[in-house]
């Protein structure tokens, strides 16, 4: 369980990017949302240690982020930033794969099976001995993903995972982030996209001036004037809720809804 125990981080600067923040996951997917400038990104870089509280406790499984490092929480909490492509320096596929679990000085034996689990994870099995630099949007997402898998974290945070992405790379980017879910993975997703929570998120937290000011359903999280802290509804709401059928999570919800005569 990831916990966020009245969190306070106050910058040398003196601005306060969070203000009493908490909350718990565990192996579920929520969204992080929020304006720019809200503390996501603040907040999430607290939940594998890379800033510490000023104020308030995080732990996670049990461990004090205070107490450990980067690197012993990177065992627990993956981290994929926007950019993947600042992730990459090796030559292919599979030497970018293994890169963590060789610093954690595990055998040859243990690091190609982690290579082997992480690739067939992000689906991406096959390509080895691809350079990272003539892959897809996509392809880089996943393996930006794949990368923080071999570390065998419990957790992901996924920054802005879709953005700048085509229609096909972030498919198959979603359908990654499935797997992952299914397979007892806890996943927090930062983003402005309501399209993407809107189709994957099981939670939503909104902070907005550092805040906590909503966390729960997909469905109450919609049913707030979005507007107020700078977030435009889903277009597939908007029409379903014209047509009368309100609430629903994809193109086919609505097409059986209308074709069931709920409207």
């Amino acid at each position: 369980m990831l916990r966020v125990e009245n969190v306070w981080h106050v910058y040398e600067t003196g601005r306060e990017a969070l203000k009493g923040v908490s909350f718990e996951m565990g192996e579920e997917i929520v969204a992080l949302v929020g304006p720019n400038g809200s503390g996501k990104t603040t907040l999430a870089k607290h939940l594998n240690g890379l800033l510490k509280p000023t104020r308030g406790r995080v732990t996670v499984d049990g461990m004090d982020t205070r107490e450990h490092t980067v690197a012993e929480l990177s065992t627990k909490v993956g981290y994929v930033f926007q950019n993947p492509e600042h992730m990459f320096f090796e030559e292919n596929v599979f030497r970018e794969v293994a890169f963590g679990p060789r610093n954690l000085g595990l055998s040859e034996e243990e690091i190609e099976e982690r290579v082997r689990w992480a690739l067939r994870a992000a689906n991406l099995e096959g390509y080895w001995e691809r350079t990272p630099y003539s892959m897809s949007g996509g392809e880089k997402q996943r393996l930006a993903i794949a990368c923080v898998l071999a570390m065998k974290p419990k957790y992901l945070i996924l920054d802005e995972p879709t953005t700048g992405l085509d229609a096909r790379s972030s498919s198959s980017v979603i359908d990654a982030v499935r797997k992952l879910r299914s397979e007892g993975h806890g996943i927090l997703l930062i983003t402005h996209d309501m399209d993407l929570v809107l189709e994957l998120a099981e939670r939503v937290l909104l902070l907005h001036d550092g805040r906590k000011v909503f966390d729960g359903p997909v469905e109450e999280f919609f049913s707030l004037e979005l507007h107020d802290f700078g977030l435009e509804k889903p277009e597939l709401l908007r029409i379903s809720e014209g047509a009368g059928v309100g609430f629903v999570r994809s193109v086919r919800e609505l097409v059986d809804a209308l074709a069931g005569g709920a409207v």
